[in-house]
């Protein structure tokens, strides 16, 4: 049995005073062995944390004393240890940075569950399923036949919109993300922008991924925490979509170069990622600003 559990949450919710919340939250994190990251907005929190089993109950009675967030939706993982360094709580003007401040959270598309989705696939309905992460969360891992847009951060999803989406506003769309967050502001923004049918993925990829394994889910899922990766899938086909960047090998893996002046995000197996001591290329290798690799 894991000894360590990590949470991944959002809620949109007036928060009256965020910067109050934010400094007692720090505090509790601190004296309670919690790592990870929390952002706090006046339109609600966004967290993703790490702890033992102890902890981490009693993070989720803390978190939930607020009246805000009383019915939070907790999404839990289990790992071997902590998948945090350290914790950082942070006031934001928006909970997931997305230039969307001026959208209506109450415009966001219909809730579709894992088991909707699923149907979708399996009774070939005429959808467009639309990925609403960044460009390498999708590099590794993707719904089948999903767009991919290319974007280096969610603050160009107007732009997906404008550009990539055009010619859908007239079909059924499905938005989605790791957890849902990000595609609960997308979905509204298409919305507001005219766009006939559309729903968001209840849970994001997370909530599938732990109901149905194996089925529709391609190669792995980004995190934001040490292990990088989660991979739900056990068919081999399914396991990875992409290559290493040095062998070719089908990993689910990325690294950034170890070149601080260059900090290429790069897929790579941990075979190559060693042998190529974490750099893209023979001259970051040999580079003055190469960050030191610690092992342990």
């Amino acid at each position: 049995m894991s000894r360590y559990k990590v949470l991944l949450f959002y809620k949109y919710v007036n928060v009256e005073d965020p910067q109050g919340i934010v400094n007692e939250h720090l505090h509790w994190c601190l004296t309670n062995e919690i790592k990870g990251r929390v952002f706090f907005a006046r339109e609600g929190v966004n967290g993703t944390v790490s702890g033992t089993l102890d902890n981490i109950k009693n993070y989720k009675t803390h978190l939930t004393s607020y009246f805000e967030f009383s019915d939070i939706w907790f999404k839990e993982d289990d790992a071997d240890e902590h998948a945090f360094k350290k914790m950082h709580v942070r006031l934001k003007n928006e909970i997931v940075h997305g230039d969307l401040e001026d959208v209506s959270i109450e415009h966001s598309g219909k809730r579709l569950s894992p088991e909707a989705l699923l149907k979708f696939y399996e009774q070939k309905k005429d959808f467009v399923i639309v990925d609403a992460r960044n460009w390498y969360e999708s590099k590794i891992g993707k719904f089948k036949n999903a767009i991919v847009p290319p974007m280096k951060n969610f603050r160009e999803w107007k732009k997906v919109t404008e550009e990539d989406l055009k010619d859908y506003k007239d079909k059924t769309i499905v938005t989605y993300c790791t957890g849902g967050i990000r595609c609960e502001k997308a979905s509204a923004y298409l919305v507001e922008n005219e766009f006939k049918d559309v729903y968001q993925l209840d849970g994001g990829i997370f909530n599938f991924i732990k109901k149905y394994p194996d089925t529709y889910w391609e190669g792995g899922m980004f995190v934001f925490d040490e292990r990088r990766v989660v991979n739900p899938n056990t068919k081999p086909e399914l396991q990875h979509i992409a290559s290493c960047y040095y062998c070719g090998k089908p990993t689910s893996y990325y690294i950034n170069c170890h070149n601080v002046d260059c900090d290429k995000i790069i897929v790579s197996c941990h075979e190559c990622k060693i042998e190529n001591e974490y750099c893209c290329s023979d001259e970051c290798r040999v580079s003055v600003k190469k960050r030191k690799i610690f092992h342990g």
